[in-house]
């Protein structure tokens, strides 16, 4: 009995290297790489790097909408018929990015079935974070969306082990994300740094205690000033 060959595909392999409708790109500290309203005629995979997704209203009002972090896709919008890309992704530390064009993404998701379930994994997530930062919008204090928030930035509940947060973030861009003001934001913060939750040492340390207060039905964030 004649075995069927051994696939040897690996997707992350592929997003590696450069190849028929993919590029590898460096982008520096603050460097767009697309802006809204932006032909969307392209998908992007993050090798290195953090990218903010900022978006601007019909009245100039500007807020980010997320940060995306190494092994995430972006601009994925194209692939559903979106012509122009509805926000503007900025590089927030020296990042490299492979591109790939929409006609190669297509095919490779066609063709490639390892490449597939990445890439359908990659949305089962992202489609889970939006439904959940909807919920902590809807129904939890500014307090513990910033809470929530520094635990992701942190990587709690993810495979890879907490860790001090590896980007410089501003208070503001912190108060953007969870819809409040620098002003409660510098409390909260302070409030967090004595209660023991976080740490300052060149950069912001997330401590496990944070997560198991937001996890309390009546956690410390709430009982405590």
């Amino acid at each position: 009995m004649v075995k069927p060959a051994r696939d040897s595909f690996e997707p992350k392999t592929f997003l590696a290297q450069v190849g028929a409708g993919k590029s590898i790109c460096k982008f520096s500290k603050g460097q767009n790489v697309f802006a809204q309203g932006d032909v969307a005629d392209a998908v992007f995979y993050i090798q290195k790097g953090k990218i903010k997704l900022t978006v601007v209203s019909d009245q100039g009002k500007e807020a980010i909408v997320g940060i995306l972090e190494p092994g995430q896709f972006f601009g994925e919008g194209c692939l559903n018929g979106h012509p122009l890309h509805i926000a503007t992704t900025t590089a927030m530390e020296d990042c490299v990015i492979t591109e790939i064009s929409k006609t190669a993404m297509i095919t490779a998701l066609e063709s490639k079935p390892k490449f597939s379930q990445l890439f359908m994994a990659y949305l089962l997530a992202r489609n889970s974070r939006i439904e959940e930062d909807l919920i902590d919008q809807l129904f939890n204090s500014s307090e513990k969306r910033l809470a929530r928030l520094l635990l992701l930035l942190a990587n709690f509940g993810k495979e890879a082990s907490p860790q001090p947060i590896g980007i410089n973030i501003s208070q503001e861009t912190l108060a953007e994300m969870i819809g409040t003001t620098r002003s409660r934001v510098s409390f909260f913060m302070n409030k967090f740094r004595k209660l023991g939750f976080i740490s300052y040492n060149g950069k912001v340390e997330v401590h496990s205690s944070l997560l198991n207060a937001v996890l309390r039905d009546k956690s410390e964030i709430d009982r405590k000033d």
